[in-house]
């Protein structure tokens, strides 16, 4: 059993920039997938960035170059940096964790947190 809570959200204007951390409990964190994702009203859960247990990081297109994705295997922490945010970044942002498979693929997300809002403004 994996429990993930986010922090870090909240309301930056149009260039700014946040971090979100993602703190996670479990023995098997250093050996999962982490992921984060985000859903804005009115649209689907989509992916944003993720990591893979041997740190390999990938990033959706619209959000390469600007975000950025790390983990600390010995504090169970995942973070994403968020710089040169836009209005189309506003959603919650969720973190989830992947026992296996894709670290692209919402489905291989076993585990999810709570979701953190981030709002930015135009």
């Amino acid at each position: 059993q994996v429990q993930l809570v986010e922090s870090g959200g909240g309301l930056v204007q149009a260039g700014g920039s946040l971090r979100l951390t993602c703190a996670a409990s479990g023995r098997t964190f250093s050996v999962y997938g982490m992921g984060w994702f985000r859903q804005a009203p009115g649209r689907e859960r989509e992916f944003v960035a993720g990591t893979s247990w041997s740190g390999n990081t990938y990033y959706a297109d619209p959000v390469k170059g600007r975000f950025t994705i790390s983990r600390d295997n010995a504090e169970k922490v995942v973070y994403l940096q968020m710089n040169t945010l836009k209005p189309e970044d506003t959603a919650v942002y969720y973190c989830a964790s992947n026992p296996r498979g894709p670290t692209m693929t919402m489905a291989s997300y076993v585990y999810w947190g709570q979701g953190t809002q981030v709002t930015v403004s135009s």
